[in-house]
């Protein structure tokens, strides 16, 4: 009874699904390195991620420059550096602060520019590579620069501070250029540069209004400033006051087509999409509104800091967009998300992404721009930065939950069934139908080449159009062990009933557990069409849409008939050789409970869709 209940293969059937699903999901870009990850990617329903390279093509491009009262426009694409500023639809003149604007976004960069080929690469940050670019468009080379104004010391960006410093010698002075956010740079302002290139009165207002005007059309803005300090002085943060504003850079990073359609099916299935970026909030409500996100505000990271948790847990339910966050308000996200139940899948890259990465149910490491410490607090890897891998991986976590139960679905009856017969003989004073190493053998042989193709199933159709499910939700619903129970009682019925039918006849004992052992093996194997799908009908699904199926099925089929008919396994299995009318038998019987199990999942399914 021991041997015939305990379903000795699952654990087994379990974790090679599992790691199925991980090679298939490698195949998409998305790299688990917890095997748990699998399943509980199914049941995701927020999906929080970073803007630039996941939902955007990190492919940063300078549109725009606002020096000295003027808006120049910049054409061109990506990190080609052909191209030409214009001023009113012609090229511009770059002198004083344009030209002030292009050296201050050069040496204020750590990123390099290289031609490969036909093609131009980056190393460093995309925001950085892209001021290059746009300095080369105005004739100027980093590279010199970089020698006639060589670095003398640095303040590098910190999310805190949201901006960076570098030091540079010139003559008997000391320029210190800056580039960051607008809302921390512009108040230490107190001059701008004018139309000649001298320091002039600074507008405010007007450089705020130009910002808010980039950003409503989906820029990212920069604002640059300098300082000029005598030779050799020491370069801190606390001094940078009083600076010179020198222009705004408005940059864009177009969204990824493949993201656009990626959320869609993320709406589809019942999966919130958060964007949380380091972008301006109108900046981050311009892009929200381009890749799909309806969003009509945005919280930024210092609104969020003004939040109790009660308020901080309604905010990010009802947000879906956040701007100016700093890294330590993702995992506060992450833990008001979750105390409201959701599943959260969180991204990140930096060092200080890795307690929120570690927090979330499914932590999401940037496989190409991602620091160490970001990939061994996730759980998962993309190779390629994109956001439609998120979703592939969703999709891909929702199949692996279907096909291991349909594998448990499958798997369960047997040995209930085993189970039922070896109680039904004790109770009726019968002979053991089936021994217990002929239980092992249907067990072991059915689960690895009947059980194991489960595995392979192809992703059902209409899988991201149903919500998430729960992770509190038990993995058999009523209807699954209703079906249970009746397999089980079907090859109750069959084997046992077989199996008193041949020793009526006057058969030996060997040849009626000989047909009470194909019963079994040839129900389940008629059953395991039927669980391919736990939904829909078996001709529906494809007869040859999974071909291992198929080949465990002609393997089973030797296997029996070697058990059947080799001497050498009679005596070992006590089977015995049995003739076609004993087949046609277990064949008719086999049908029979497949039809049975056909009409109890067209009943279920018709009686829960109405």
């Amino acid at each position: 009874l021991a041997v015939g209940a305990i379903p000795e293969g699952l654990p087994a059937a379990v974790t090679v699904t599992l790691a199925i699903g991980v090679g298939r999901m490698a195949r998409r870009r998305a790299i688990i390195r917890r095997l748990a990850a699998v399943e509980t990617l199914g049941s995701t329903t927020v999906i929080c991620s970073d803007k630039t390279g996941t939902l955007t093509e990190n492919a940063m491009t300078v549109r725009a420059l606002y020096c000295a009262g003027w808006r120049y426009v910049v054409d061109g694409h990506g990190y080609n550096p052909e191209g030409t500023i214009h001023l009113d639809g012609a090229p511009a003149t770059i002198e004083a602060a344009l030209r002030e604007s292009l050296v201050a976004g050069a040496l204020c960069n750590d990123a390099s520019l290289a031609k490969a080929g036909q093609h131009w690469t980056i190393t460093g940050d995309p925001t950085e590579a892209a001021l290059l670019v746009a300095a080369r468009k105005g004739g100027l080379d980093e590279h010199t620069l970089r020698a006639l104004f060589p670095r003398q010391d640095e303040l590098p960006f910190d999310a805190n501070r949201q901006f960076m410093a570098t030091a540079h010698r010139s003559d008997n002075e000391q320029i210190i250029y800056l580039k960051g956010a607008l809302e921390r740079l512009l108040p230490r302002c107190r001059e701008q540069l004018d139309g000649s290139g001298r320091p002039g009165q600074l507008d405010a207002a007007a450089v705020e209004a130009v910002a808010v005007a980039y950003a409503e059309q989906g820029l990212r803005v920069l604002l640059l400033a300098r300082r000029i300090f005598p030779a050799n002085s020491p370069l801190t943060a606390d001094a940078l006051d009083g600076l010179c504003l020198i222009g705004l850079v408005g940059m864009i990073d177009p969204p990824r087509k493949a993201a656009i359609s990626a959320i869609r099916n993320c709406h589809s299935a019942g999966i919130r999409v958060k964007m949380i970026t380091g972008d301006h909030a109108i900046t981050a409500l311009a892009i929200a509104r381009q890749i799909g996100l309806v969003a009509e505000k945005a919280l930024t990271g210092r609104e969020l800091a003004a939040l109790d948790e009660a308020a901080l847990t309604q905010a990010a339910h009802e947000v879906d967009v956040f701007a100016r966050v700093e890294p330590e308000q993702k995992l506060r996200l992450v833990r008001a998300l979750q105390s409201r139940g959701e599943v959260v899948a969180m991204t990140g890259d930096g060092v200080n992404d890795a307690p929120a990465l570690k927090q979330a149910n499914i932590g999401i490491a940037m496989g190409l721009g991602g620091t160490e410490v970001a990939k061994e607090a996730a759980a998962m890897v993309l190779t390629d930065d994109n956001f439609a891998s998120i979703e592939a991986a969703v999709e891909e976590g929702r199949g692996v939950w279907d096909n291991l139960v349909k594998f448990i679905t499958w798997t369960l009856p047997t040995n209930f069934g085993e189970g039922l017969v070896i109680v039904a003989a004790i109770v009726f004073g019968s002979t053991l139908p089936i021994t217990p190493l002929q239980i092992l053998w249907i067990n072991m042989t059915t689960a690895v080449l009947l059980g194991m193709p489960l595995a392979f199933e192809p992703i059902e159709p209409g899988i991201m159009r149903r919500p998430p499910r729960r992770l509190d939700m038990p993995v058999l619903d009523g209807a699954l062990i209703r079906r249970i129970v009746l397999v089980s009682f079907l090859l109750l019925a069959g084997a046992f009933g077989l199996f008193l039918r041949e020793l009526g006849l006057g058969h030996s004992l060997a040849e009626a557990r000989t047909v009470a052992v194909n019963v079994f093996v040839m129900v389940e194997m008629l059953y395991l069409f039927n669980c391919r799908s736990l939904t829909r009908s078996f001709w529906r699904v494809g007869l040859f849409t999974n071909l291992w199926v198929w080949g465990g099925v002609v393997i089973m089929l030797l296997l029996q008939l070697l058990l059947t008919y080799l001497p050498f396994l009679n005596a070992v299995f006590q089977t015995a050789p049995i003739g076609w009318r004993q087949w046609l038998e277990i064949v008719a019987f086999a049908w029979f409970a497949s039809l049975v199990i056909a009409l109890e999942k067209y009943w279920t399914v018709h009686r829960s869709s109405t």
